[in-house]
């Protein structure tokens, strides 16, 4: 996929997330906080619109993990998605410390266990807008 249809406007990287999430929606507002110098691209999966055919993957794809594309169509998932986008909001010691060679295997599982309950732990944290089925993807 070409950045020109990813959208990509000057950004260096894209990153494809949730909206219906309301822990990746509030992660999502801290990093555009700290990233206004354009470096990085937000899209919200969820949007009207979007399609994830464009990526090459399913909506369920999408929703399993976070993904991520850089600049040049490169795609990444997972843990790979934050140690980009941290380096690039100025938060490099964040990126360093998923990055490194004890530390990078642990964070692995623990956002794959993340990502498997996302939805379920946004309703712990005091948002129940994801108790219903909207927020919910076929498994056709």
């Amino acid at each position: 996929m070409s950045s020109e249809r990813a959208g990509f406007g000057g950004h260096e990287f894209i990153v494809f997330y949730d909206g219906r999430c309301p822990i990746c929606r509030r992660e999502i507002a801290g990093l555009r906080r700290k990233s206004r110098d354009g470096k990085l691209g937000w899209q919200d999966i969820r949007a009207e619109g979007f399609d994830a055919a464009l990526l090459g993957k399913t909506e369920q794809d999408l929703m399993a993990e976070i993904h991520g594309m850089h600049a040049d169509g490169r795609l990444v998932t997972g843990l790979a998605v934050f140690q980009t986008v941290y380096a690039l909001a100025g938060l490099g010691w964040l990126a360093a410390i998923l990055s490194w060679p004890l530390t990078e295997p642990l964070f692995v599982r623990l956002y794959a266990g993340f990502a498997r309950h996302r939805l379920r732990l946004g309703g712990i944290v005091g948002d129940n807008s994801c108790r219903d089925e909207k927020c919910k993807v076929s498994s056709d």
